[in-house]
């Protein structure tokens, strides 16, 4: 199913491109948050594209109307989708923007894929496969990195369009001293944290489920001895993550 899965999100992605170029219309959504054509163009080729793969299996979108949880709650299995990850980071046309899809079972992911349209990157995992990236057309390979060690200062991932000025502060309270911030949009810097290009991704405002989910099955099967740990959760009643640290 994976490889299918990546064939949509970079079908997707391509869709989003055809907008990237020219001048990009904004509109804004109920919360303030930016809505873009491109936004719903990937909305509707993952849709489309998954329900043709599993028709069986529900699927939540940031850009659908949301089940309410007494729909949800006893779904065991669902796919969780970002059509555009990274939004701002589209409008900014610094190429820091993802297609995000994750299969989640029980409370987790399972599979996820997380593609960069403006760098033809992708980033694919599953619990039997392991985490892996591919740019482009070139052979993947398997990513994976180890658990931060607190006797050494961090690089953190931090976000380019939500930066918390008390981050620092708060990681220290911790025992966690910081020696390199690497600002960084949408789902990515979970994934940098994967690739063992960063030690930690502290997230301490607001996120939702589909913003993390696929890069969280990255992050989780990219482990040198099994799959890692995660303080996230899905299919909560409210979509909304709490605060979080990955790669602890």
């Amino acid at each position: 199913m994976i490889q299918q899965i990546n064939e949509i999100a970079i079908e997707a992605g391509k869709a989003i491109l055809t907008f990237y170029n020219g001048e990009i219309e904004v509109e804004k959504k109920d919360d303030k948050s930016p809505l873009t054509k491109a936004d719903m163009a990937a909305h509707t080729i993952i849709v489309n594209g998954l329900r043709k793969l599993a028709p069986d299996i529900p699927i939540i979108s940031e850009e659908s109307v949301l089940p309410d949880y007494e729909t949800r709650k006893d779904w065991w299995r669902f796919f969780l989708v970002d059509p555009l990850d990274g939004t701002k980071e589209f409008i900014k046309k610094n190429g820091e923007f993802t297609v995000n899809i994750a299969l989640i079972e029980g409370n987790e992911p399972v599979l996820g894929v997380v593609y960069i349209p403006a760098k033809e990157r992708l980033y694919y995992a599953d619990e039997k496969g392991g985490s892996w990236m591919q740019n482009g057309t070139d052979e993947p390979q398997k990513i994976s990195h180890t658990p931060y060690d607190k006797s050494n200062a961090a690089r953190i991932a931090v976000s380019r369009s939500h930066g918390g000025s008390d981050t620092k502060e708060r990681l220290a309270k911790m025992g966690i001293q910081v020696s390199e911030e690497i600002p960084y949009g949408s789902s990515l810097k979970i994934c940098l944290v994967a690739e063992g290009k960063a030690d930690i991704y502290p997230r301490f405002g607001p996120t939702m489920e589909w913003d993390t989910a696929a890069a969280d099955a990255v992050f989780r099967y990219s482990g040198i001895n099994g799959t890692r740990k995660s303080p996230l959760t899905y299919n909560k009643p409210s979509l909304k993550n709490d605060e979080f640290i990955i790669g602890l």
